[in-house]
């Protein structure tokens, strides 16, 4: 199956740039381009992408209040949005997630990290760069303790040992191969605790697991 991308980016030159890098991979094209927010989610509405890389900074709409009208729009539920942005501060990455992306990513990664990651969203799949997890555990070791920490343990109670094990991991930033190599298990099952969990947290995806491990005190900043 070919990952239908739209890009949105008010430059031009690197909505070029990452239209030449996409169209020239086998699996993926480019099937539209914005240069606004608001043009981002009209062209999500009229071309069924399966994936929108969506820069942040952007005139008329920025790229945050874009992604959430696509992930709020129940007609456009199978629609991904990778954040691809200059700026991996904490205040972005946690942002981004609360609006519905699932995959936020430096402009600094080489072409080969930003097609798997293409690949890796559109798939189901969450990805944050090991920039932006850092900054969503800063953002969260600032913040202090919300007031129904004290319901987390019922939060969290349908979670197996595995999977809060897993969890945690996922926290971390871990891949579901290097889930799989810690745990001594295959990356299928890997995921598949992963998924389990979600569906138990009512995570949307891996990102907002992340958040939610977090909010509920199951994985600590502090924690090695």
């Amino acid at each position: 199956m070919t990952i239908r991308v739209l890009l949105a980016d008010d430059q031009a030159l690197l909505r070029g740039t990452f239209r030449m890098l996409i169209d020239s991979a086998p699996d993926m094209e480019v099937v539209a381009e914005a240069a606004t927010g608001r043009e981002a989610v009209a062209s999500a509405r009229s071309h069924r992408a399966d994936l929108v890389l969506m820069d942040i900074r952007m005139p008329d709409l920025d790229g945050l209040a874009a992604t959430r009208l696509i992930s709020e729009d129940e007609d456009l539920a199978g629609v991904k949005v990778l954040v691809l942005t200059t700026f991996e501060n904490e205040e972005y990455v946690a942002e981004a997630l609360r609006a519905g992306a699932s995959g936020f990513l430096g402009k600094g990664i080489n072409p080969d990290e930003l097609l798997d990651a293409i690949r890796v969203v559109a798939d189901g799949n969450s990805l944050l760069s090991p920039a932006a997890t850092k900054a969503l555990i800063t953002r969260f070791l600032a913040q202090p303790a919300p007031p129904d920490r004290a319901a987390a343990p019922q939060l969290v109670a349908p979670l197996t040992p595995r999977e809060r094990e897993v969890v945690t991991l996922v926290a971390s930033g871990l891949s579901n191969d290097e889930i799989a190599e810690r745990l001594f298990v295959t990356p299928l099952t890997a995921k598949t605790h992963a998924n389990r969990a979600m569906t138990k947290l009512g995570a949307r995806d891996r990102a907002q697991l992340v958040v939610i491990a977090y909010q509920t005190g199951l994985v600590r900043p502090d924690s090695p």
